[in-house]
C-alpha cells in the first residue's frame, strides 16, 4: 500500500501546528505592543518577522482579523487597527472589572517567590523607561500584569483578559514619553508589589485598577491630541 495518503496526513499536520506557532507569537507580539496603531503588515513580511512560509503568515492573519487584532486594508496588507473614544473607553471599563478581580483573587496565592519575579521584571522596566526604550518597557510591562493575573487560578479569566490586551496592546505605545516622565505606572506597581506581598487583596485591586484608570486618561488624551492635529 502507498503511504502517500499518511505522508499528506504528516505534512497537513505540520502546517496546522506551524500555523498555531505563527499565530501565538503574532498574537503576543500585538499584545505587548510590538505593533504601533496604523501599523501596516503584509503577509511576506509577516512570513520573514517570524521566519515561516507564507501559508502559516496568512493564516495567522486571517486569525487575528476575525479576532479585531488587525484589519484588512487591502487585498494582501492588514493594519493594526486604531482605537476611537468609544471603543477604548469600552476596553478600560471592562478591564477594569476583570483585571480588578484578578488581581484580587492573585492576593490570595501570591508567594515571595513571585514578588521577587515581579520587583525583577519592575527593575527592568524602570531601565527601558529611563533609557528611553519604551517598547521594551512595553514587553516586560505585560509580564508584570499577567504574573498577577495567572496567579488568581483562574485561566478562562485570564484569557478573556488576553483578549483585551490584543485589542488595547498597540495603543500602549501613546503613553509615552509621558508616563516614563511622570512615572505613574512605576508607582502603581510598587504599590502592587507591597499589595501582594502583604496579601492585600482590595490594596493589589486599587493599585491595578489605577494603573488603569492612570493610561486610560493618557491615552484618551493621545486620542483628542490626535483629533485635533
Amino acid at each position: 500500500m502507498s503511504d502517500v495518503p499518511n505522508e499528506a496526513a504528516q505534512v497537513e499536520r505540520a502546517m496546522e501546528r506551524l500555523g498555531d506557532a505563527a499565530y501565538r507569537e503574532m498574537k503576543e507580539r500585538i499584545i505587548r505592543g510590538v505593533y504601533k496603531p496604523g501599523h501596516k503588515l503584509t503577509v511576506r513580511a509577516v512570513a520573514q518577522d517570524l521566519d515561516v512560509s507564507t501559508t502559516p503568515a496568512r493564516d495567522a492573519i486571517n486569525r487575528l482579523t476575525n479576532e479585531g487584532a488587525l484589519v484588512y486594508a487591502g487585498p494582501k496588507t492588514v493594519v493594526v487597527p486604531v482605537l476611537d473614544a468609544a471603543a477604548l473607553r469600552e476596553i478600560t471599563l471592562t478591564r477594569l472589572a476583570l483585571e480588578g478581580l484578578a488581581s484580587e483573587q492573585a492576593a490570595l496565592h501570591g508567594t515571595p517567590e513571585d514578588v521577587n519575579k515581579l520587583r525583577s521584571l519592575q527593575a527592568l522596566i524602570n531601565v527601558a523607561l529611563e533609557e528611553k526604550r519604551y517598547a521594551e518597557a512595553l514587553w516586560h510591562n505585560k509580564e508584570f500584569h499577567f504574573l498577577i493575573y495567572r496567579l488568581s487560578g483562574f485561566p478562562h479569566l485570564v484569557s478573556i483578559i488576553e483578549s483585551l490586551w490584543l485589542r488595547i496592546g498597540p495603543s500602549l505605545h501613546n503613553l509615552y514619553p509621558e508616563f516614563a516622565r511622570e512615572k505613574y505606572g512605576v508607582r502603581n506597581h510598587e504599590v502592587a508589589m507591597e499589595a501582594l506581598e502583604e496579601r492585600d487583596g482590595a490594596g493589589l485591586r486599587a493599585a491595578m485598577e489605577n494603573d488603569i484608570r492612570d493610561g486610560y486618561r493618557r491615552l484618551k488624551r493621545a486620542n483628542q491630541e490626535k483629533d485635533e492635529g
